[in-house]
């Protein structure tokens, strides 16, 4: 297993901090680990009726372009992800749920960055409105699963959390 010798903060800002590590690899040489430290998010399925679900269509700057994806954001000091996944239930699709169910968890980014998006589950839910933060602008839509399948077997749907979350629902169906 590799070794952490010190830990070099080279960048800290509002979502991330960036480390520049001096380490040491398995077989004992010195090296260097660029990592980056993020808080961590919660991504949440809206399943209606078992067979419908919905997406948000957000423009994400760092690929210059719209994504197709479930809710989610990062979590925020001093709050836990089933609050999260809550939040943003209602933020993006202004959909209130009382339980939601834990459905996972992923790592996007495994080779550099610590990230983990805690996956929730939501079947039962009631209408509210949306509540965008100031910096967003998005669109919501409901699909039935199986478009939504589709669009991730010809690459529409590139999202990870988006894609490991309709996989795994669609898996759960059949047993």
């Amino acid at each position: 297993m590799e070794k952490t010798v010190n830990k070099n903060y080279v960048y800290q800002g509002r979502i991330i901090k960036v480390r520049n590590d001096d380490a040491l690899a398995e077989n004992g040489n010195p090296c260097k680990r660029e990592i980056v430290e993020h808080r961590g998010g919660a991504a949440i399925l809206a399943v209606e009726e078992k067979k419908f679900v919905y997406l948000v269509r957000q423009y994400r700057y760092a690929y210059e372009k719209e994504l197709l994806e479930i809710p989610a954001g990062k979590i925020e000091e001093n709050e836990n992800p089933y609050d999260t996944a809550i939040r943003e239930l209602e933020e993006e699709l202004g959909l209130k749920a009382d339980k939601i169910e834990p459905f996972g968890e992923v790592y996007p980014t495994p080779g550099y960055c610590n990230e983990i998006i805690r996956l929730y589950l939501a079947e039962k839910f009631v209408r509210t409105h949306t509540h965008f933060d100031d910096d967003e602008y998005l669109e919501s839509f409901k699909l039935t699963l199986d478009e939504a399948i589709k669009m991730i077997m010809d690459g529409t749907i590139k999202d990870s959390k988006t894609i490991v979350a309709l996989l795994k629902y669609k898996e759960m169906q059949k047993g």
